[in-house]
């Protein structure tokens, strides 16, 4: 197939794990990347070999040559420039989380549904072979059946300055590494009925730790923790009538294994290797050249993102929410 020609809207960090597996796949053009300063633009584009450099969103999004964008501005900004970029004709590839309020991502999807275009969240680790397997695993009753989720995300940070923890883009653990822990949930368990969190408000007024439970049908619960005020920790494990399955590195898949934990035993299971940010943007490439389906679609972002605004609803009331 050609490749699709992509651009980035922003410098932003992440950006470094995107862009390296961007120039291996033979799908992918990486043609253009945008900053609100030109000479930031500039630089970063002769950093990284970059083609194209825009002083401005807008800009990059009127080059009629570029299909695609990857959206890895500040939480507060995704949804507003996903729509943006949708209406511009381009394809959306949108980092994580989308929104913390169900109905802007609603709004972005029906935005790209008028544009006929592909909106999908960047969830990198869903597109692993890991992720794949643990739910195989799961329906194929390799654990009895399922009555428990765990998981967890933390690292330490404590510079209030930081993106992480700024409250005006909407920042905080929960926003930042508690997302996956929802997702990695919801794979498991579907959409929840009920949720409970709590959370400690660090100086940054952002959420330092939040914890979370949530219900689902078929007597299934999750609990889940999370942090940018604790020891580096990610966790998943879908626990059984019958036995568990761990995964100790559930989200980056650096290391990627699932131990089966049965009759007193531990088998692990081994995967290879593959890069999550490649195979996010090996999906959209080829759901635009309409050779594959697009992974993460509406419903699975839409529930996210409800469940994420139930989270906070209940830590901000100190009670259960129904979602």
């Amino acid at each position: 197939m050609n490749p699709v020609r992509w651009g980035i809207l922003s410098t932003a960090d992440i950006n470094r794990l995107v862009i390296p597996p961007a120039r291996e796949s033979a799908n992918v053009d990486l043609v253009a990347v945008a900053s609100r300063d030109r000479g930031r633009a500039e630089e970063y584009g002769r950093q990284w070999e970059i083609p194209r450099a825009y002083g401005s969103y807008e800009e990059l999004l009127a080059d009629d040559e570029i299909e695609a964008v990857y959206i890895s501005l500040p939480n507060n900004l995704h949804c507003e420039w996903a729509v943006r970029a949708l209406e511009a004709g381009k394809h959306v590839l949108c980092e994580k989380p989308m929104s913390r309020h169900a109905a802007e991502v609603e709004e972005a999807f029906d935005a790209a549904e008028r544009a006929g275009r592909i909106l999908t969240e960047a969830f990198m680790y869903r597109h692993n072979p890991q992720t794949k397997r643990l739910r195989e695993l799961v329906d194929e009753g390799s654990i009895g059946e399922l009555r428990v989720i765990r998981a967890c995300f933390s690292y330490a940070m404590y510079d209030t300055d930081n993106i992480r923890l700024r409250t005006d883009v909407e920042g905080g653990s929960l926003m930042d590494v508690g997302c996956y822990c929802v997702n990695g949930s919801r794979l498991l368990g579907g959409e929840p009925e009920l949720v409970y969190g709590q959370q400690l408000i660090g100086p940054s007024g952002t959420d330092w730790v939040f914890t979370g439970t949530m219900q689902f049908r078929e007597d299934v619960f999750a609990l889940f923790d999370c942090g940018t005020a604790l020891t580096s920790r990610d966790e998943l494990e879908a626990i059984g009538t019958e036995g568990s399955l761990f995964l100790d590195d559930p989200w980056h898949v650096d290391e990627p294994g699932i131990e089966l934990r049965r009759d007193g035993k531990v088998e692990r299971i081994e995967l290879p290797y593959e890069n999550s940010y490649g195979l996010e943007l090996e999906n959209l490439s080829e759901a635009i050249r309409g050779e594959a389906e697009p992974l993460l679609g509406r419903a699975d972002a839409v529930g996210n993102a409800r469940a994420i605004e139930a989270l906070f609803a209940s830590a901000e009331s100190d009670a259960p929410v129904k979602v």
